[in-house]
């Protein structure tokens, strides 16, 4: 049945504590009771039992994923706002089957190709490390290399990887690339080289990963393509964790088959704590922030509101009360 009014809304893993001073909320005043949930609440049954009041459920990419299950929990469940494009962690399907809406936000992917930049240059320079050394009251302890000369290899070229390739390009490097479809036409276009994966894998003194997961991609970066890699390559990864063989990757990491990796994204979300990734002397990790910008969360949470406005509108909800 339809929910009551005014209605209820959720505004789920709002980590920072910013959803609600980033964007204008006034709009839903009177018309949505808005409840916002800072913490991650990885049980099932425990997350089931909080959603079920809900009308409105607003998710934060794929941080809190809505399965069949939960979706089938939530009796009072109307509509989904997502941000994003699109949000693979939502069964669409068993939302359809249940007459439950489901609505995207616009997207930017500068604030994750500007991270990978970042995640390489402190790889190379060795800043996490100098950073907490003069922190202590050290001073130098590290030799860093120069970007200009070396190899990126890029798994994957599009919208993000060939942004990344222009970068790399700037910095002098040279740039080469493949994915399963990449054309060498296509590469051409974006100014960077079309290899075989064991030449991207051989050669790259830096590899950053740009492709969408999927049942083809999960796992495509195991241990046949670690042990192909350098001992001086570094690997970085800012798309989706399950792309690369986390067993494989800390394997490679604890026995110095690759100098070491960049991530953002992991498998499980938060990362466990305690866990190896969050203590290997080669590892720069960070909490995937690639997404997180203001300009993104003002641009996430503003079409989030215009989203829930425009569905109230069209259910007639925006009269009741």
């Amino acid at each position: 049945m339809d929910p009551k009014f005014p209605v209820k809304v959720a505004i789920l893993d709002d980590y920072q504590n910013v959803a609600l001073s980033i964007a204008d909320w006034s709009p839903l005043e009177n018309l949505a009771d808005v409840t916002v949930f800072n913490d991650h609440v990885a049980d099932i049954g425990s997350l089931i039992q909080r959603l079920q009041p809900f009308d409105v459920v607003c998710v934060m990419r794929e941080r809190t994923p809505l399965s069949r299950v939960v979706v089938e929990s939530l009796p009072n469940l109307k509509l989904i706002a997502s941000t994003g494009p699109g949000n693979a962690s939502i069964d669409q399907k068993a939302a359809a089957e249940r007459g439950i809406e489901i609505r995207h936000t616009g997207y930017s992917s500068t604030p994750t190709i500007e991270m990978t930049w970042a995640l390489i240059l402190a790889m190379a320079r060795n800043i996490p490390l100098e950073n907490q050394s003069l922190r202590q009251g050290g001073w130098q302890l590290s030799l860093g290399d120069e970007l200009a000369g070396k190899t990126l290899g890029l798994l994957g070229l599009g919208h993000i990887g060939s942004a990344v390739g222009i970068i790399g390009r700037a910095f002098r490097m040279n740039v080469i690339a493949w994915s399963q479809n990449l054309t060498a036409e296509r590469a051409a276009e974006k100014g960077v080289q079309r290899v075989s994966k064991d030449v991207l894998f051989s050669t790259a003194d830096f590899l950053s990963i740009h492709v969408r997961l999927s049942e083809r991609t999960q796992g495509l970066v195991g241990a046949t393509e670690l042990a192909q890699m350098k001992p001086t390559s570094r690997l970085i990864n800012t798309s989706r964790g399950p792309i690369v063989d986390a067993a494989a990757l800390l394997g490679a990491l604890t026995t110095g088959q690759i100098a070491g990796t960049a991530l953002d994204v992991y498998d499980v979300e938060p990362l466990d704590n305690p866990h190896p990734l969050r203590e290997l002397p080669n590892v720069l990790a960070t909490p995937h922030i690639g997404y997180v910008s203001k300009e993104l969360y003002r641009t996430f949470y503003g079409d989030t509101v215009q989203n829930i406005i425009r569905w109230l509108d069209e259910t007639g909800r925006s009269t009741q009360g």
